[in-house]
């Protein structure tokens, strides 16, 4: 399945989305739940609404945090000049970091180099502590694509990363969230970043160095994940800075594309 959470005018909503590829009888559209699938029963309300109709938002507004793995790839650690840690290197995200697909990333003032980094990312689906590798598929609900948007120069000179990756509007998250995958299915799968349609990132979820089951134990050990959690599992080669005005697609196979535009603070006026 995949869940969206979506708005025709009014507050959000949950639903179901079937795509044109999907060869259904309700090709582009979405299915109406009645109520949000990561904290209650849910039940069908027989409402379908056309897909180009509403506005897609951030699939899920984590409930307490969104953790981060940093330098999981090989490549990509050296291409930033990087070690590779000997143990997963992590960080948090607040959730006013969260925006959905089209919302615009917001340069933050005074912060002079911009980065994407697109990413795969988990979704936990209930309340869990200390889950054994082993148990890991029993509390993910589902997967999402992420945008970890990293401010480079405040990462060098902080020393650590929570100004330069917890900004608002750093952590753009969609379409909607990919539910039908296993975590062994989830760990092969290609992702792909285009910046004003020019490919910069293609590299497979394979080439983790932690895998996902062992991130989602080795997370679970120190602190307890609560349902809509949400964790970004690294990033692969190809990193490149951004000039505002620019597009960035993120692209997970079989996932589907988030799209978001980086814009100056001034023009930020008003989109809220």
């Amino acid at each position: 399945m995949r869940v969206a959470r979506f708005s025709s005018g009014g507050d959000p909503q949950y639903g179901l989305v079937e795509l044109a590829r999907d060869g259904g009888e309700h090709p582009d559209t979405v299915a109406v739940l009645n109520g949000d699938p990561l904290a209650m029963p849910v039940q069908l309300t027989g409402e379908r609404v056309a897909l180009d109709s509403v506005r897609l938002l951030a699939p899920v507004i984590p409930r307490s945090k969104v953790v981060c793995v940093g330098r999981n790839y090989a490549a990509h650690i050296e291409e930033l000049g990087n070690e590779v840690p000997d143990r997963p290197l992590l960080f948090f995200k607040p959730n006013t970091a969260v925006i959905g697909p089209e919302d615009p990333i917001v340069w933050p003032t005074a912060a002079e180099e911009i980065s994407f980094e697109g990413e795969l990312a988990i979704v936990i689906g209930r309340i869990c502590k200390e889950v054994p590798v082993d148990q890991v598929q029993d509390v993910i609900f589902g997967y999402t694509i992420a945008n970890d948007i990293t401010a480079r120069d405040w990462q060098r000179t902080d020393k650590q990363w929570a100004r330069a990756k917890g900004f608002d509007t750093s952590c753009p998250l969609g379409p909607w969230i990919t539910s039908h995958y296993t975590v062994e299915e989830a760990s092969d799968l290609m992702i792909t970043t285009t910046v004003d349609g020019e490919q910069r990132q293609h590299g497979s979820t394979a080439l983790m160095l932690n895998k996902l089951p062992d991130l989602v134990s080795y997370i679970s050990a120190f602190t307890t994940l609560l349902p809509g959690d949400v964790i970004l599992t690294g990033t692969p080669a190809g990193v490149g800075l951004l000039t505002p005005g620019q597009q960035i697609s993120v692209t997970i196979e079989g996932m589907g594309t988030l799209t978001n535009t980086i814009i100056k603070p001034a023009d930020a006026e008003g989109t809220k």
